[in-house]
């Protein structure tokens, strides 16, 4: 067989520089990755790592995510699977945006040029992507089909608009889901986030709740499932109504209540609404509007975070209006306070300040009272010092007296239920999904505004995608770009073909993530997002692998975008992600995140320059559990670097040949076969770290072979073969040198994972600690299958064992095959 690359000059010293570039080349010319839906013999097998954002570099932590899971992509390939390892740009988003508002490249100049960069460093690691199927989240002919999804969305009942408190980022400029607002502040610039009162699109992921709740037999960490459960926040309790004193202007007669506590229910002593409450403005009295509505003002810049802090003094105003309880019929003062949130349950929170130590300190500062309807054992009669949270039994609560509180809820939610006055109620935590966003570098929602009688109007498939017009201006003003461009705005209705305008919102950018994964199986279909055949051939994906930081937002989102697609009959099954790994952290050498005011980052490219990707790649595994992450260590790589030298060795400086068979090459050879065993079993579980240390004990095994002389030819040629097939996965370059280097066809990639020979890995002999009563006397060498009779006769005839026996017979013979033997003397 000729080549380009077999007639290159072999270079004695290991220089990755020589070699990885070229045998990439090649990778690529002759097309060793692309991977067909179907080939005969082969079952498919979806290997996916999360696409990264174009953010114009890869760091360290990329090439943390994605080495690790090109060498287990690349062991399933030599486990005989047909494997998709796919790549592509998560490319719209506010950086590009915020790029061009600071006065550099517009977003789609930015965004390109960080795709040709980013590309070209990923194809660095020397990872198995099949490029065929790139896709980038920020071209027309992906967007199309973001927009696509969307319709059918909305289509379903899924996509709605309502008015709606949102988190509103004051230096961004745009409205975040709740999951961008971390400790009150913008997830992505860190400036403040205040609550605003704004039309917005949303989907209704919480009609999938009970289902995403069921999370148990996804073969994901259970940390993971757990963050998800926690942040779905399923509650059973009663909904209960309250009447209006005073019906509200718009015929509002009453308010409900969502309370995990029925039991309570006769303790109530004051009403709260959220500031948002859209009753607020209606019931608020003349004497108490110019308070309340400077309360609901200031309560506008307060995030929900702050809100709705334990620790947090409470302020509150009343707005004039009363309600009466139905079970007991007294009056209760409706409040405003911002511990309640308008986008949680109704709005409205029933306070019962002896049971709730929040209303308990509400009810204390306003003077409000605290009567106990849930009696503590023991309970004397005497006000309480605190809220009393935990069960007891009821008193004060009319005919339901006397029950246990756990007893109380049933009958209590029951009687609501009789009366009409409410009923049982499951509420969630989760809440819709807000995908609006006031920016330019998004997907163009694809609805129009019809000035006529049509009301809001989708945009017909058939002219997809809406796309973002180029010439646009970006002004911090608080509305996307896109409305300030009349180009882009003023459109015909598709109903009535009046004047009508375009929506000027952009998508949230976690909608193109949510299902890049069904387009790379059917990349270039131009009729449909995802063609029946691909779809059924690759998804669900089998084995995903990414950051748990995304725990509760796009792996969230995309399960519920996957169950909507199922539910469309789209794709098949019901779960995206059939497992779900997620990697640790890699820290900077100072222990600390990496970052570049703590001057600790350690730029990947630099590394690779220095000391070759299949060097860099290896490291990365090595430093730890994958899950785990750490420090990076440059003494570390160092040591990685000289045993990649070392496995060069074996190749390049070849041992005499011509021994006698058995000896040190056996056992050599048996040693491959014991580290064949170790690996696979390694590889599978994802501990790539100790993988990687028993390929380094098997080098060292066979450079000490090579240096004690004459080797047997055919043993030693397997030993080295075994040696380079468990090394592509980890080091593919350096692999497929040697690999030609030794004579065996191109490609080392191409090749099947070898099985371990039991007979050869079992070990002849092993080395059995001699305890007499619990303290280690002698170590003998027996057989691994030996029996207790046999193993007691070889150590009873060991000069030490014997003299402190002494001619007495052990008491007790404690006997762990391959492991240790005690004798107990009395």
């Amino acid at each position: 067989m000729t080549s380009t690359t077999e007639q290159q000059p072999q270079t004695e010293r290991y220089e990755p520089g020589a070699i990885e570039q070229r045998w990439r080349q090649r990778w690529e010319e002759s097309g060793l990755y692309r991977t067909e839906d179907h080939v005969d013999g082969r079952e498919n097998w979806y290997a996916l790592t999360m696409l990264p954002y174009t953010s114009g570099d890869l760091h360290v932590g990329h090439w943390f995510a994605m080495a690790p899971s090109d060498a287990l992509a690349r062991y399933r390939r030599m486990r005989g699977y047909n494997v998709l390892f796919p790549i592509g740009f998560d490319a719209f988003g506010l950086p590009a945006e915020n790029a061009a508002i600071a006065g550099g490249a517009h977003p789609k100049d930015w965004t390109d040029g960080n795709i040709v960069h980013m590309r070209e460093q990923l194809k660095s690691m020397g990872t198995m992507f099949d490029w065929t199927r790139e896709v980038d989240t920020s071209a027309p002919d992906y967007y199309r089909w973001t927009q696509w999804w969307f319709l059918q969305l909305y289509r379903q009942g899924l996509a709605y608009r309502a008015d709606a408190p949102v988190n509103w980022c004051t230096s961004c400029n745009t409205v975040l889901a709740n999951e961008q607002v971390l400790d009150a502040a913008c997830e992505r610039c860190h400036s403040e986030v205040e609550q605003r009162a704004m039309e917005q699109w949303f989907f209704r992921i919480t009609n999938y709740a009970e289902e995403l709740l069921a999370n148990e037999e996804l073969e994901w960490p259970d940390f993971v499932k757990l963050m998800q459960r926690n942040w779905i926040g399923r509650s059973e309790g009663a909904e209960a109504a309250f009447a209006l004193e005073t019906p509200a202007p718009d015929g509002t007669d009453e308010i409900r209540v969502f309370t995990t506590r029925p039991d309570t229910l006769y303790g109530v002593t004051f009403m709260v609404l959220a500031p948002e409450h859209p009753l607020v403005g209606q019931i608020t009295t003349a004497e108490h509007r110019e308070e309340v509505e400077a309360y609901v003002r200031a309560a506008a810049l307060a995030s929900e975070v702050e809100r709705q802090a334990t620790d947090r003094e409470k302020t509150g105003v009343f707005t004039g209006a009363w309600c009466v309880n139905h079970l007991n019929g007294d009056r209760v003062p409706i409040w405003i306070a911002d511990y309640a949130l308008a986008t949680y349950g109704t709005g409205a929170v029933m306070a019962v300040p002896a049971h709730d130590q929040r209303d308990f300190e509400f009810a204390g500062q306003f003077g409000l009272p605290i009567p106990v309807v849930i009696a503590p054992p023991d309970w004397d009669g005497e006000p309480l010092a605190e809220a009393f949270v935990e069960a007891g039994t009821m008193v004060n609560s009319g005919r339901f007296d006397g029950l246990p509180s756990e007893e109380g809820k049933a009958a209590v939610t029951a009687h609501l239920e009789e009366q009409d006055w409410g009923g049982p109620r499951i509420q969630y935590r989760l809440r819709d999904w807000l995908i609006s966003r006031q920016r330019y570098w998004g997907a163009p929602i694809p609805m129009v505004y019809c000035a006529g009688e049509c009301g809001i109007v989708p945009v017909p498939e058939d002219e997809l995608p809406v796309e973002l017009p180029y010439d646009v201006e970006f002004l911090p003003t608080g509305q996307s770009p896109l409305a300030l461009s009349e180009e882009f705005v003023r459109t015909t209705c598709p109903e009535c073909e009046g004047p009508a305008r375009r929506e000027t919102d952009t998508m949230d950018t976690f909608m193109c993530s949510s299902w890049y994964y069904m387009r790379y199986a059917d990349a270039v279909n131009a009729e449909a997002a995802i063609g029946g055949d691909p779809a059924a051939a690759w998804l669900p994906v089998d084995q995903y692998t990414g950051g748990a930081e995304h725990a509760t937002m796009h792996l969230l989102y995309a399960r519920f975008f996957y169950k909507a697609a199922r539910d469309a009959g789209i794709v098949p099954g019901d779960e995206p992600f059939t497992r779900y790994f997620a990697q640790g952290q890699i820290l900077g050498p100072d222990g600390r995140r990496m970052s570049k005011s703590r001057g600790n980052v350690v730029p990947p490219d630099d590394q690779v320059d220095e000391w070759g990707a299949d060097t860099f790649r290896a490291y990365l595994m090595f430093l730890g559990p994958w899950d785990q992450g750490g420090p990076y260590d440059v003494e570390g790589i160092v040591g990685v670097a000289r045993w990649l030298r070392r496995v060069w060795g074996l190749v390049a400086e070849p041992p005499e040949r011509g021994g006698e068979p058995g000896g040190t090459s056996r056992e050599a050879l048996r040693e491959a076969h014991r580290t064949l065993e170790r690996v696979g079993e390694d590889y599978d579980g994802f501990h790539l770290n100790t993988a990687i240390a028993a390929l380094m004990e098997l080098t060292n095994t066979l450079v000490r072979t090579r240096e004690a002389g004459a080797v047997d030819e055919v043993d030693w040629n397997e030993s080295l073969r075994l040696l380079l097939l468990m090394l592509a996965p980890v080091c593919p370059h350096i692999a497929e040198e040697l690999w030609e280097r030794i004579g065996q066809p191109y490609s080392v990639h191409q090749q099947d994972w070898p099985d371990a020979d039991p007979s050869l890995a079992a070990l002849e002999t092993v080395e059995l600690p001699v305890q007499i009563n619990g303290r280690l006397r002698d170590r003998i060498d027996v057989s691994p299958t030996a029996t207790e009779e046999e193993v007691l006769a070889v150590a009873a005839a060991r000069p030490r064992v014997a003299e402190l026996l002494d001619g007495a017979e052990p008491a007790r013979v404690i006997y762990v095959p391959g492991r240790m033997l005690n004798l107990v003397v009395r």
